[in-house]
């Protein structure tokens, strides 16, 4: 089965295990499918497959703008994961390799460094391994970093001082990347308000210096920055109107509900960094693990930090084209990819 658009897309069931997953496997066209495995309760396997279809989409457009070497893939598993944690990673890890390097695995929610280890026992094909076994390690915190570079242009863009002393940002979603974001932010004199749907991690945030307000009132904070570091959909014809602040950036994927909402936030005036440009941090750094050399710390710096600069050219050209800047980040995407394939 095949979605529109998508090059494979595949249903797993394993009765030893109860594990249930679907792999989407959008473009292989700049090479091998590369995404993470998110494992969270969905309503109904409909809303899984909408969820990996989205997903996909948006990690080939997030290689394609990093400049990366490959291409995009994700795979969710219907939750709750199967209670013998090992067992059920062999049984993901046997679907992967199944795939036969068209799709390699890495971390996402719900997923650990441990896992996959686990799934490294029975394939080749999943990166994100610790530091200790040769990985790449937690890729939180350079997705943390390439927000807050693409922060830096989305300043820019907006004709402010690119500056954060004094700068106001409310996060949405404190978990690892949203927390690192709180941390940089801080350490750079911003104020920041946070928000989470758990108690802990807001207290975690808290601890950090951050003044937590309601999560589901957090994009209508009055700031300078709204930072969506949580799910996603969260940009909509609801709340795009509550919205009261000049820049939208942040490390969630899919932060629009659908394509309409980027015009909708052109008309307010507001700047939006692509969720898939600005939040390639992660990607960069596990990808890195598939170069012929081995991982190299400074080369995944050097293209973490290039998300300022490839979003200072995606700002320039949608002023420019007067076009939205998601439309203009989604055709240099596009036009990466189909320049590959012929």
């Amino acid at each position: 089965m095949a979605a529109a658009g998508h090059e494979q897309v595949c249903h797993v069931a394993d009765a030893a295990t109860g594990l249930r997953a679907i792999v989407a496997v959008h473009s292989t066209a700049l090479g091998p499918g590369l995404g993470g495995v998110r494992i969270r309760e969905y309503a109904d396997e409909q809303a899984a497959l909408t969820d990996v279809l989205r997903l996909s989409e948006a990690m080939s457009y997030k290689a394609a703008c990093a400049g990366l070497r490959c291409g995009g893939a994700k795979a969710v598993v219907l939750g709750p994961f199967p209670r013998d944690r090992e067992a059920g990673m062999h049984a993901l890890g046997r679907a992967v390799d199944g795939l036969a390097g068209r799709y390699v695995a890495t971390e996402d929610m719900g997923m650990t460094e441990a896992d996959i280890a686990l799934l490294n026992e029975v394939t080749p094909h999943a990166v994100g391994r610790s530091l200790e076994a040769g990985g790449s390690g937690d890729p939180s915190p350079h997705t943390a970093d390439g927000v807050i570079a693409g922060m830096r242009a989305a300043l820019r863009a907006a004709g402010r001082a690119v500056e954060f002393d004094g700068l106001t940002v409310a996060v949405q979603g404190c978990g690892n990347v949203g927390f690192g974001v709180i941390e940089r932010l801080m350490a750079a004199g911003a104020l920041v308000y946070a928000s989470d749907i758990s108690q802990q991690a807001c207290e975690r945030a808290a601890g950090a210096g951050a003044r937590i307000v309601d999560n589901d009132r957090i994009h209508a904070q009055s700031v300078d920055v709204f930072a969506p570091c949580g799910i996603g959909a969260i940009l909509d014809e609801r709340s795009i109107p509550e919205l009261d602040c000049a820049i939208v950036a942040g490390g969630a994927n899919n932060q629009l509900a659908i394509a309409a909402d980027g015009e909708r936030l052109a008309a307010r005036g507001i700047i939006y960094a692509p969720d898939f440009v600005i939040n390639a941090g992660g990607l960069i750094n596990v990808s890195d693990e598939l170069d012929g050399e081995g991982y190299n710390t400074e080369r995944v710096r050097f293209r973490v930090a290039s998300i300022e600069s490839t979003l200072d050219e995606i700002f320039a050209e949608a002023i420019s084209r007067g076009e939205t800047i998601e439309t203009v980040a989604t055709q240099m995407a596009k036009a990466r990819i189909e320049a590959s394939s012929r």
